[in-house]
């Protein structure tokens, strides 16, 4: 998450007003970040998150700026109806990718997520052969492209969106 805000930071993407969700959001950080860089931004996690991820955001945002971030609950690959499809500017995931088992759902929440405009952005480290299962099955259905690279934390930035076009910020 960390690396991901700082990528964010830098200020190659221009966030205000634009949409944006975070799936698996924990502790709350990106989401966090991307609201006061100007975003309406969705918090979303888990059931069991909620209560934590709620609190951090409060104790986190300004007032002023509360508004703008939602905490809402997604399992992924259920409650997908809660959500319009291709609602999204942006669709933020940190440290998401580590479950074999959840590849499968995250990826249709991810296809449901998505417009033809939509960016997604996943940071990750790459720890296991399952890591590079899930980035080719995400190439099975997105065009992914590594944006950034933190060596000294062994994060990877990836990038992807619908169709084979490949935009740069």
């Amino acid at each position: 998450a960390v690396v991901l805000c700082a990528y964010l930071e830098m200020g190659g993407i221009d966030l205000r007003d634009r949409s944006v969700i975070e799936l698996g959001a924990g502790t709350g950080l990106l989401g966090i970040v991307v609201t006061l860089l100007g975003a309406r931004v969705t918090i979303t996690d888990r059931a069991a998150a909620l209560e934590f991820l709620e609190s951090n955001v409060q104790a986190n945002l300004p007032s002023e700026l509360r508004p703008r971030a939602v905490v809402k609950e997604l399992t992924w690959g259920k409650d997908l109806g809660n959500f319009p499809p291709g609602a999204f500017d942006f669709i933020l995931g940190a440290d998401i990718v580590y479950l074999e088992e959840t590849f499968a759902e995250l990826l249709q929440t991810l296809e449901h997520l998505c417009s033809e405009q939509s960016v997604i952005l996943l940071s990750c480290r790459i720890r296991y052969e399952r890591d590079h299962k899930f980035l080719k099955m995400l190439r099975g259905h997105f065009s992914v492209y590594e944006v950034h690279y933190d060596s000294s934390k062994d994060v990877h930035i990836y990038k992807a969106q619908r169709g084979s076009r490949k935009d740069d910020f």
